[in-house]
């Protein structure tokens, strides 16, 4: 049945977020960093300052209960479209803060909708911190009479990459992922995975995200992860764990492209963008 557009502005209670050097380390092992990445995977290394990826800020705090304002979703028609984060301020590797999440867009694409959520996190002293924004595509759920949104197009630049980066995941790669909050069983359950039209459980498009975001803070942003202010893609196909991912980079003073693709050349993330800081 169609979604109900009225609960668009809907938001979330405030939620409170804690987060360690241990949930970064974490949360860094799970989108494939390790031993050449002590700065984002260990805490104890004599001579390196723990860091938070930049990426990571979209497992804190997000709320997906606020969907409920537009109406029942089918979360196996689920699907996540596009995702976004924006650093306002790079957040420490251990603190403390508060995170709401709202119902920010919806558009009727015919026989889906599109939802789009955006979380902002903020500090215990009130700094806003990070926005994430992600787009949910819900299959059998427009038809309403809204409007379709607007579109886009994932043009790429016309020339080959500066780099590619090449990443392996391992066979565990979800079940490491899903420690960090996300425990969708699409990425863990065979048989809920078969349900939803797969052959086994596929990685999470936040995980693929990751590995994407290291690759940009490490080939574009000089591995600083101060100088990532943005990044953003559109998912376009799942990946399954133990593929290999090839990130394609093309490279500007103060902005990246980017596009993930798998081994057989199946792009899986495409449209990517990054916007770095100067320092």
């Amino acid at each position: 049945m169609p979604l109900d557009p009225s609960g668009v502005g809907a938001t979330s209670p405030p939620r409170n977020v804690a987060w360690s050097p241990r949930d970064c380390a974490l949360y860094a092992l799970g989108v494939g960093a390790g031993t050449d990445e002590l700065a984002f995977t260990t805490d104890n290394t004599r001579g390196v300052e723990p860091r938070m990826l930049p990426t990571m800020p979209v497992v804190l705090g997000v709320d997906m209960s606020v969907l409920k304002a537009a109406g029942t979703v089918d979360w196996v028609k689920l699907v996540h479209a596009e995702q976004s984060i924006e650093i306002l301020s790079p957040p420490p590797v251990e603190g403390r803060g508060s995170a709401q999440t709202r119902l920010a867009e919806m558009w009727d694409k015919g026989s889906a909708a599109l939802l789009v959520v955006e979380t902002l996190l903020t500090s215990e002293g009130g700094d806003a911190l990070s926005r994430s924004r992600a787009s949910l595509f819900v299959k059998g759920a427009g038809g309403w009479g809204g409007d379709r949104g607007p579109s886009r197009t994932d043009e790429e630049p016309g020339c080959a990459p500066d780099i590619t980066v090449t990443y392996a995941t391992r066979e565990d790669q979800a079940l490491l992922y899903r420690l960090s909050g996300d425990r969708n069983p699409l990425h863990s359950d065979p048989a809920y995975a078969r349900r939803a039209g797969f052959e086994k459980p596929i990685l999470h498009g936040l995980c693929t995200y990751g590995f994407a975001g290291r690759a940009v803070l490490h080939a574009a942003a000089d591995g600083d992860p101060d100088r990532v202010s943005t990044i953003s893609a559109r998912f376009a196909a799942p990946v399954y764990p133990g593929q290999t991912l090839l990130v394609d980079l093309w490279r500007r003073k103060d902005t990246a492209a980017f596009r993930v693709r798998t081994e057989d050349g199946t792009s899986v993330l495409t449209g990517g963008r990054a916007e770095l800081r100067r320092v």
